[in-house]
């Protein structure tokens, strides 16, 4: 399985992972933290036998696809497992999705996840993973005590392979 993900500014890491420490202190779960798993939105999963039938539809994507901002309005789960930030789902932002969705779809051999599909995704930034039924209930309160919306920067796209997280290639967006 490999990700494509956008990547945020210094700023936006900085807020990510502050609420990504504040649940892995409240629940005693450090998966996020000690997979070094970075502050991320997935934009497409697919699997492939390997990342090389992949790379060429990546690299044509650099110097097509644009930085920009998102708000992060609220927090969500994903049961029974995943505590998430949720940004808004606006037309710049759904417009790189299906861009992605389209350097993708057509490769031979690969899949791509229909949960990542135009008009199937739900946008999410993971802040807490693999959480069990009280981890999840203490990560809810966490951030119902900390939680604030805000504006995120996202300027950079990757393509990573996961279980572990691994960066395979990176570049920034115009």
């Amino acid at each position: 399985m490999y990700l494509i993900s956008i990547y945020f500014d210094k700023k936006t890491n900085k807020i990510l992972q502050w609420y990504i420490d504040k649940i892995a202190e409240k629940t005693g779960n450090h998966f996020m933290i000690e997979n070094r798993v970075p502050p991320h939105m997935t934009i497409a999963a697919i699997e492939a036998r390997n990342v090389d039938v992949l790379k060429s539809a990546f690299d044509d994507l650099n110097g097509k696809l644009y930085a920009g901002s998102m708000k992060i309005v609220s927090i969500g789960q994903l049961f029974p497992y995943v505590m998430y930030a949720t940004p808004v789902l606006d037309q710049k932002l759904f417009n790189l999705s299906e861009e992605v969705y389209n350097a993708f779809c057509d490769i031979p051999e690969t899949t791509m996840s229909e949960y990542y599909k135009p008009f199937s995704w739900l946008p999410h930034i993971t802040l807490g993973k693999t959480l069990d039924k009280v981890q999840m209930e203490k990560a809810f309160q966490a951030m119902q005590e900390s939680f604030v919306p805000f504006t995120a920067q996202y300027n950079e796209i990757g393509i990573s392979k996961v279980n572990p997280h691994e960066d395979v290639g990176r570049f920034k967006l115009v």
